[in-house]
């Protein structure tokens, strides 16, 4: 009994119009919100991956600074004053030192 409403509400539709709109908006959700997260990441990661003492580099919190010794995790940064501060490698927002020698885009 339950089942012969079930199809009536339904009214004869296929199961692929029913689960296309849900797959499409999957699809949109991935390639507009899931993806360009990974992407930006992975490039976080490279960036973080390439620094070298000597570069000045910007926190998530602002601080400004130059790295002073590297461990595996964690970055020696001496800020104003010759005052050094330890950081998580995952704190790190840019790095200031090649951001201010690239030319500006047009």
């Amino acid at each position: 009994m339950t089942t012969t409403v079930i199809l009536q509400a339904a009214g004869g539709s296929s199961m692929l119009t029913t689960l296309a709109p849900m797959v499409l908006i999957m699809i949109v959700f991935y390639f507009f919100m899931i993806r360009p997260q990974v992407k930006k990441a992975k490039d976080h990661k490279k960036m973080v991956e390439a620094l070298a003492i000597g570069d000045k580099i910007v926190t998530t919190a602002g601080i400004h600074g130059k790295i002073s010794s590297m461990n595996e995790t964690t970055f020696l940064i001496e800020v104003e004053g010759g005052t050094k501060i330890r950081f998580d490698k995952s704190a790190i927002s840019l790095e200031a030192t090649k951001a201010a020698t690239a030319p500006a885009k047009a």
